[in-house]
């Protein structure tokens, strides 16, 4: 039986972000400042980053009334407390590329401003100037919902209910997949979007043979494969969990692959999959509140329908990075794909 909408457990995603203090106006109108919300920014003024450090984990709650909040387990802020998705700005360094960044505000129980945090689409650098040429509040949620999404890459060969393989690029809406569990399942929806291959957006690439996969896979940082989990490292649960790709890193034959740009696809079905990618057991976009902003406006209306079958499958549970090294996890992803 699936899960009441309103008892669901919120979506749970882990952002890197800095401080409004980490990241000050060197030069404008608000010179001296620290990052401020849409209505304080000054359009050319010049930012730099004062943090050399790693950015701060700030873990965040999407509840199903749209809400966000922020998780029991965040790094940073308090946690239980609102939070606001302000803005999307677009900094300009000196030199290369342009970053978008979200500015989320934390907000106390008075309903004022707790603090501001700065979340970077792309890495940024310490001792550069970055000039504010772009602040909008439009597409906040959908840039959000982008990150949280697990995609596969342009290429990618799907396995479909007849044994076939196709190119992820050439499947359509109604085409029925191979699933693990439910037999074959047509496809609901089919999300694109072209980002830069730098940071968390980098994709993970698992090399050809590295998991008895003919081809290499390349999948976004975050996508769940499945494994079957040894029970010496668990000690308890179920024998299948999910796995991030980027948990299984290892410098030799599965890698972060940065640089350039990525086109990156969302497959959706009634329910969260287990789908075959390369021979690769791997997820099928999980519908929740938080992804739930990247689909298209003709979607949305029937999304809620969709979103109270959408349970993640497995356990529910990922392993965790501490629990599982990328050499334990490489071999139960290997076993698991022999199954």
């Amino acid at each position: 039986m699936r899960t009441p909408l309103h008892q669901r457990a919120p979506a749970i995603q882990t952002l890197p972000v800095f401080t409004a203090s980490e990241f000050c106006v060197e030069m404008g109108a608000n010179m001296g400042d620290g990052l401020g919300v849409y209505d304080d920014l000054q359009l050319d003024d010049v930012y730099q980053l004062t943090r050399s450090d790693a950015p701060h984990q700030l873990g965040i709650s999407a509840r199903t009334d749209g809400r966000f909040t922020l998780a029991k387990d965040t790094a940073i802020g308090t946690p239980g407390a609102r939070l606001h998705l302000d803005c999307l700005l677009t900094l300009m360094p000196d030199i290369g590329a342009n970053v978008d960044a979200l500015v989320l505000v934390e907000v106390d129980s008075d309903g004022m401003i707790a603090a501001i945090y700065l979340l970077p689409l792309a890495p940024l650098q310490v001792q550069t100037s970055y000039t504010l040429v772009r602040k909008t509040r439009e597409g906040t949620r959908l840039r959000l919902a982008q990150l949280a999404c697990v995609s596969f890459t342009r290429g990618t060969c799907i396995t479909l209910g007849t044994g076939a393989q196709r190119r992820i690029e050439n499947l359509r809406v109604g085409d029925r997949v191979l699933t693990r569990d439910d037999g074959a399942q047509p496809v609901r929806w089919i999300g694109q979007c072209t980002s830069r291959a730098i940071g968390d957006m980098a994709p993970i690439l698992i090399k050809a043979g590295a998991h008895n996969n003919e081809n290499d896979l390349l999948v976004s940082p975050d996508h769940r494969l499945l494994v079957r989990s040894r029970h010496d490292i668990l000690r308890r649960g179920p024998t299948n969990e999910l796995v991030r790709a980027r948990d299984l890193v290892n410098g030799i034959d599965v890698l972060v692959q940065s640089g350039g740009f990525v086109d990156y696809f969302q497959l959706l079905f009634d329910r969260h999959q287990i789908i075959f990618a390369e021979g690769i057991a791997a997820e099928s976009l999980l519908l929740d509140p938080l992804t739930r902003a990247a689909l298209p406006e003709a979607h949305l209306g029937r999304s809620s329908g969709l979103l109270i079958g959408h349970q993640r499958v497995a356990s529910g549970l990922d392993i965790r990075p501490a629990l599982l090294e990328p050499s334990d996890a490489s071999s139960s992803l290997r076993h698991a794909q022999l199954r």
